[in-house]
């Protein structure tokens, strides 16, 4: 990433591309009012640079005797703004030709165009948020689920970063004691010291390890399972996509193999973002197009963090069902008997002997579909379900972090059992703490933040 000033006032779209009723472009940056007083005119003739913060004003963009477009314009002063900087945001008309042309006057006046993240990596450099904080802004806008958002709102309000703050805190008043002891050898270290040392280790590992306890809600929230419908032709996985989604998207017929290929949708179960695929049911291919998509059936099985295995209830178990089960292994599963409505055939007691999980349904007629969505869900929180908190941890590097810096911390706390050197304590304190540190913004590296930010779009 090219490296700018840091002062330097940006500019960029921070609304989709493509045709809407709204279209913004937005400034940040010391020179965001006088580049906003070269282009706008207001009805009350008045410049930007004198409007009160948080105002809104109708005028014209125009450049020169060239009206551009027709806008809206919002001034936030420093420092309270979203990027603790003077901020300007033009709502114009939401065709890209206007937005562009907007965008092109701003830049041609002093602006430069924004990298990607660099509204919010401003708002995290300036110190308005954290660097947990900053990454639950990408979430809250990739989120999936009225879970995921939850979760993602409550990092961004500080939810998380309070938590991990509490432990950050008992670390150093453990690490406080610790160094006044390391400081003083002469004195020795009274047995009321190495219990202040040891109950600040264990309050933080406490911490740390009742945010973990939360990590599989989180990540399962933010990021959902893969979970695939496979089953001999003519089971009825078609109709039991169907079902879940609510609408038809898979063709259903009586004719055998009518799926020639996997369909993928992603779907809210429960708050579970779930990427759910029906596979293909033909087991032996007759042509080169039926070998590939049984090819992309195993794979998908293998990739699977969930199986849905289907029988035919009106039919007894045969030599393709065995092979299916053999398939799957020890996959995490949930056997699924269809067409309850018709006479039953299938022998339950087989599948109840090989499955943990079996449900019985008629995905054509909608019955008992709330009781495979209850294990989908029960499976995909590991057989634990909790309300969802706004503290939960989902992000991947902040999991890895949480998990050094326990470990760290608790061999420290082992050591003071063991009356180990308090050197070797204190070392492994320090470096439980650089991990949160690092979790938090306090201390990290340019190579960091351009990984973080990149993921951004620009204008954000």
């Amino acid at each position: 990433m090219i490296k700018h000033d840091p002062d330097d006032t940006i500019a960029a779209i921070s609304t989709p591309v493509g045709e809407g009723g709204i279209g913004i472009v937005r400034l940040s940056g010391a020179g965001s009012l006088c580049i906003a007083d070269k282009i706008f005119a207001g009805c009350d003739k008045a410049k930007p640079s004198e409007f009160k913060s948080y105002t809104v004003h109708y005028g014209w963009i125009a450049k020169g005797d060239e009206a551009i477009d027709e806008v809206i314009l919002t001034v936030m002063r420093a420092p309270r703004s979203y990027t603790k900087e003077d901020v300007v945001e033009i709502n114009c008309h939401g065709g890209i030709v206007a937005l562009r042309r907007v965008l092109g006057l701003v830049i041609e006046s002093g602006a430069r165009l924004a990298e990607p993240g660099e509204f919010t990596k401003r708002a995290f450099s300036n110190g308005r948020i954290d660097l947990a904080q900053a990454e639950a802004v990408l979430d809250m806008i990739r989120a999936k689920t009225d879970a995921a958002l939850k979760i993602s709102a409550g990092q961004l309000k500080g939810a998380l970063s309070k938590e991990i703050n509490k432990a950050r805190q008992a670390i150093l008043d453990a690490l406080s004691n610790l160094e006044v002891a390391i400081d003083f050898p002469e004195e020795d270290i009274k047995p009321d010291d190495l219990n202040k040392i040891k109950d600040g280790l264990i309050r933080s590992r406490a911490i740390l390890h009742k945010i973990l306890e939360g990590a599989r809600f989180g990540r399962v929230s933010r990021e959902g399972i893969h979970a695939v419908i496979c089953g001999r032709p003519n089971v009825g996985k078609s109709s039991l996509l169907n079902a879940l989604l609510k609408q038809e998207r898979s063709i259903v017929t009586h004719i055998a193999g009518t799926t020639r290929d996997t369909i993928e949708e992603i779907i809210d179960i429960r708050g579970v973002p779930v990427k759910i695929v029906d596979t293909a049911g033909i087991l032996e291919p007759r042509d080169l197009v039926e070998k590939k998509a049984v090819e992309r059936s195993k794979k998908q099985i293998i990739q699977a963090d969930l199986v849905i295995i289907m029988f035919d209830g009106s039919r007894k178990l045969n030599g393709q069902d065995e092979t299916l089960i053999r398939k799957i292994g020890k996959k995490t599963a949930i056997a699924v008997i269809n067409k309850i409505d018709l006479k039953q055939k299938i022998e339950v007691p087989r599948l109840i002997m090989k499955f943990a999980r079996v449900i019985e349904l008629s995905a054509s007629k909608g019955r008992n579909i709330d009781l495979l969505e209850d294990a989908i869900v029960n499976l995909a929180y590991g057989g634990k379900i909790s309300a969802i908190e706004p503290a939960l941890v989902s992000n991947l590097r902040h999991i890895t972090a949480l998990r050094e810096a326990e470990i760290l911390i608790a061999q420290a706390a082992t050591s003071v059992d063991n009356k180990l050197s308090l050197e070797f304590i204190a070392q492994d304190t320090k470096d439980g703490l650089r991990y949160l540190d690092d979790l938090l913004g306090r201390s990290f590296s340019e190579e960091l933040l351009d990984k973080i930010f990149n993921d951004f779009c620009i204008g954000k």
